[in-house]
């Protein structure tokens, strides 16, 4: 895959251990939502270094009143694609309690292996926050592409998106479809197999995640 100036894939050596364990088949259900949340903490970190609105405060420390910067309320929305990123929203809300959340659904059609979406609920103002939307994998790029699209017809110009796992086949796509988006991904995989799922990936995340398979 070539180097894109929108993409970012982690190399830190904490987050390869946490996705070892986190691609093991015996990894139980607790321990894979555990480690997912914990991933997706350690990846916010770093994804939202910048682009986050900040405003400068008046604090009274037991010495002297000084001023310092917090980021702003209600400046941030974490838009989890349904239903795996919903495992990824207690991972950003660690650093931004205060963060409000839009929900996208989507699925993936089988057969075509297009994404369909059927469910959109979104804050009121979204359109003037910082947009971090969260799916862990991005596989064949599409729900990402349109996930992002959707948010962009809304009015959004400030969005981040952040996968754990990525394919360079999905990489590649949202970095070529949407290059004023950031992209985080923690690991870059081999590629992808004849029906879509990333290679050596660790399965359905959203099945690992609720225990439904």
């Amino acid at each position: 895959m070539k180097n894109y100036d929108n993409v970012v894939i982690f190399d830190h050596p904490l987050i390869r251990h946490k996705i070892a364990i986190l691609r093991d088949e015996r990894t139980s259900m607790k321990e894979f939502r555990e480690l997912v949340e914990e991933i997706t903490t350690l990846m916010t970190y770093e994804s939202l270094k910048d682009g986050v609105l900040t405003t400068e405060i008046e604090v009274k420390t037991p010495l002297e009143t000084c001023t310092q910067t917090v980021v702003a309320d209600n400046s941030i929305v974490i838009v989890p694609i349904l239903r795996a990123g919903l495992g990824m929203v207690n991972g950003v809300h660690v650093l931004f309690p205060s963060a409000r959340v839009g929900h996208i659904g989507m699925y993936r059609n089988e057969e075509t292996l297009v994404p369909e979406t059927y469910y959109c609920k979104l804050p009121a103002g979204i359109e003037d926050k910082l947009v971090l939307i969260v799916d862990p994998m991005l596989a064949t790029g599409g729900s990402a592409c349109d996930a992002i699209q959707l948010l962009k017809d809304k009015g959004c110009k400030n969005i981040k998106f952040m996968a754990i796992i990525g394919a360079p086949e999905g990489v590649s796509r949202v970095a070529e479809s949407h290059p004023d988006v950031d992209i985080y991904v923690s690991t870059l995989d081999r590629c992808l197999n004849e029906n879509g799922y990333i290679l050596p990936g660790l399965g359905d995340a959203g099945d690992r995640l609720f225990g439904t398979k």
